[in-house]
């Protein structure tokens, strides 16, 4: 099987690509803006023509878009999410390759929702901030294609290589500069808020099915549990061995009642919040609460999370440790 990949030298894309060359069936081609893909093309300001030329010389049998871009001002992410997947769904409709479509979306397409539920894919999407709203015109874009496409909307990716400016990447980099310095306290901030966090390699797994299976639609990637970033952080801090104490900067959103901290051995202590923190709690437009109705993926790919987030914590607790 051929398989175009877009987006390989990316966090999702890079364990994509792990992934898909570890199966002796898949041709793997990547294309990308960067040196390293095989063929250099940006899906952000390339024509479809261009890109037809090369999906009918190259001919896939499907083709993996986890391109784009999680920051920037809106304008730079509706090219990178919004009209690169309007170039690639004008460029497959064109070609004679007649290619499948495995369109990677994200859980901040549906924007906030109600504490302890769970979001299934015919929730009304309501995003609270520009990349949601880029990633779910995008979907848009892919759904009323007419090809033979499948968006996986992954929730909250964590694991070996998660990006220091993701959540718990920056809590990683925060206790490894702490333990460097040997404070005794840690001042954190957002930890309020629930998360569906699901491992890179269990997306990359997901990705993989999506690409052998007849599914179409939309089909959420999660764990189907959500976690405050507070417990995530007391796992961490047990993972890496800091005795000190976690000084929590911001106190719950208005309307969510304060909870103990829970289990491990260092504790959270509220602060009051400083005069310079940020006036908005969920910088990533999801509200307090995420969590993912899991049981379409289970359903029409056959797939579930297999990898513990205590498992995705130490992995990445191991690269930051390699920093000191």
């Amino acid at each position: 099987m051929r398989v175009l990949l877009l987006g390989a030298a990316g966090y999702l894309g890079r364990f994509v690509a792990d992934r898909l060359l570890a199966d002796p069936a898949v041709q793997l081609t990547a294309l990308g803006r960067g040196d390293d893909a095989d063929v250099r093309f940006d899906l952000s300001t390339g024509s479809p023509g261009a890109l037809t030329r090369f999906l009918d010389a190259v001919h896939p049998g499907v083709v993996i878009n986890c391109a784009g871009a999680i920051r920037g001002t809106a304008s730079e992410l509706t090219r990178h999410n919004t009209v690169a997947t309007a170039t690639l769904c004008e460029s497959l409709r064109r070609s004679r390759c007649r290619a499948r479509l495995v369109h990677i979306g994200c859980a901040a397409e549906y924007g906030p929702s109600a504490n302890g539920s769970s979001i299934a894919e015919d929730a009304i999407a309501r995003p609270g901030g520009p990349y949601g709203v880029s990633k779910l015109a995008a979907t848009e874009l892919v759904l009323g294609s007419g090809l033979d496409a499948i968006v996986l909307r992954v929730f909250s990716p964590t694991g070996p290589a998660t990006p220091a400016g993701s959540p718990l990447g920056r809590l990683a980099d925060a206790l490894r500069r702490a333990m460097q310095h040997e404070d005794s306290e840690l001042k954190l901030g957002g930890l309020a808020v629930h998360r569906d966090f699901v491992d890179v390699r269990d997306v990359s797994r997901a990705v993989h099915a999506a690409t052998l299976s007849a599914a179409q639609g939309v089909i959420n990637i999660g764990s189907g549990h959500a976690v405050r970033l507070r417990d995530a952080a007391l796992t961490l801090a047990r993972i890496s061995g800091y005795g000190g104490t976690l000084l929590e900067l911001e106190g719950p959103p208005p309307g969510v009642p304060a909870q103990p901290a829970g289990g491990g051995s260092t504790a959270v202590v509220p602060q009051p919040v400083p005069a310079a923190a940020p006036s908005h709690p969920y910088p990533d437009g999801c509200g307090a609460w995420q969590q993912a109705d899991v049981r379409t993926a289970r359903d029409r790919l056959g797939w579930r999370a297999r990898i513990g987030l205590e498992e995705s914590l130490a992995d990445i607790w191991m690269e930051a440790a390699c920093r000191m």
